[in-house]
């Protein structure tokens, strides 16, 4: 098991040193102890693999996501222009992220404010990883289980990312199966365009719960996912139709991770 050693960018500079990637947590992967579980489990694949990377730590203020998607353009600008001054104080060419609004707001909005970054998904890093020998699966706890994976909207149709995630899931020799909407017709969790930090409008069912009831159609062992917020929606439907205990809803860096026995 491997022991998490992780520095900040201020440890980073303040000692002379270099790192390849600036891994951007996001406010899921930093507050929600169940979304903490895929920063974790990225770390250590990241640190299995020798890659070099370094947080903000406390320097790391939200992308402005949120606030964009909920109309306040002024908010959004405020927040992101400070993160673009820390990020260029430091340097920073690569940045790598577990959360697809973050990936989005970084790689597509920032520039045209002055951030321009090669910025990384988690599952594309993932998969690179795997593909060049770097992380290693051995033991295949996953193998033969069924698996039910849910596009997140952000990473999917905003940035026409499908198969890296799929590639990634491959790995383990699961059972793959595909619900009818998904990759360009997939349907949200229910957390995107700030949904998730706001009260349901009216309606007959919660989006979340939908979703999470299209999932278990397919009675898999594993719904997998590649966004911290829609790892927190989907467990919550597999919650309000109490399947917690025989469905997992895990991401996929938890699944590599847990895997390759990290």
């Amino acid at each position: 098991m491997i022991t998490l050693k992780i520095k900040t960018m201020a440890e980073v500079v303040a000692n002379g040193e270099t790192v390849e990637y600036l891994f951007w947590v996001g406010c899921a992967g930093s507050f929600d102890e169940r979304t903490q579980k895929i920063t974790k489990a990225l770390a250590k694949i990241l640190q299995a693999a020798n890659v070099s990377f370094a947080v903000l730590g406390t320097e790391e203020t939200c992308t402005g996501d949120p606030a964009k998607r909920a109309g306040n353009e002024f908010l959004f600008q405020m927040q992101a222009l400070q993160n673009i001054t820390t990020l260029n104080n430091y340097g920073v060419k690569k940045i790598v992220t577990a959360c697809p609004h973050c990936f989005n707001t970084l790689k597509n909005e920032y520039p045209q404010l002055g951030g321009h970054y090669e910025v990384i998904h988690h599952s594309q890093l993932i998969q690179k990883l795997i593909d060049d020998g770097k992380v290693t699966i051995q033991g295949g706890t996953f193998k033969g289980k069924k698996v039910v994976y849910h596009d997140p909207c952000y990473l999917g149709r905003a940035n026409n990312i499908y198969e890296a995630p799929r590639a990634v899931i491959e790995k383990l020799e699961t059972e793959m199966s595909e619900m009818k909407r998904s990759r360009s017709k997939g349907f949200c969790c229910g957390a995107g365009g700030a949904q998730i930090f706001k009260e349901a409008e009216k309606g007959t069912k919660e989006v979340n719960n939908e979703r999470a009831e299209e999932a278990l159609a397919h009675q898999p062992d594993i719904i997998a996912v590649a966004c911290p917020f829609c790892n927190l929606m989907l467990n919550d439907g597999v919650k309000h139709y109490q399947q917690e205990n025989k469905v997992q809803v895990k991401d996929i860096a938890q699944l590599i991770a847990e895997a390759a026995d990290l």
